[in-house]
């Protein structure tokens, strides 16, 4: 399978899978209406873009700090991969979309409900594969993110479901896009 191609899979397994078992795991063990966690009359909202100002604005944070040499060796694989996928705009907007929604309604709607912020704001990291015993450089990474990740995670119960999503959304779109002006 062409890699842009599995890119596009593991893309529309995240927006349907991931909220599929968020969903499931508030179904069986919580009592909430699984239709409000999608907050449907807040997607167009001053919080959702709250949310994609607070996403870009860390992502800048993030992008800054990784462009110190420490951090170069470990980008340099990442950046290749994604450069050879030759992604145009609706790509990275596409696949930036299907990260924030899904892993959102998993984490935040989700797991976030019985794990509480801080536990699930680690496995997030971790699971990106950002906290490792073997590389203090993610390490480095993942408490670079924590923050970012963990102030989501409390905005989740006061901002709502579309300010996270907006916030993952326009930090990812930041990172595909710093990665398509590389050299």
């Amino acid at each position: 399978m062409r890699p842009k191609l599995q890119f596009y899979l593991l893309s529309i397994i995240t927006l349907l899978l991931f909220p599929a078992i968020g969903l499931l795991l508030l179904w069986f063990f919580s009592n909430i209406n699984l239709l409000s966690v999608f907050e449907l009359d807040k997607i167009v909202s001053p919080m959702t873009l709250l949310g994609l100002e607070f996403g870009f604005l860390y992502g800048f944070v993030v992008i800054a700090i990784t462009q110190l040499p420490m951090f170069e060796e470990m980008s340099k694989p990442q950046t290749r991969m994604l450069k050879n996928l030759n992604l145009k705009w609706p790509d990275v907007i596409f696949m930036s979309f299907c990260a924030g929604f899904g892993e959102e309604i998993l984490f935040r709607a989700g797991l976030q409900t019985f794990l509480g912020p801080w536990l699930t704001s680690f496995l997030f990291i971790a699971i990106h594969g950002y906290f490792s015993p073997f590389s203090l450089k993610k390490n480095a990474i993942g408490i670079l993110l924590f923050p970012f990740i963990l102030l989501i995670s409390y905005a989740y119960d006061v901002f709502g479901l579309w300010f996270c999503v907006a916030a993952h959304f326009s930090y990812d779109l930041l990172m595909f896009i710093g990665v398509m002006q590389k050299e």
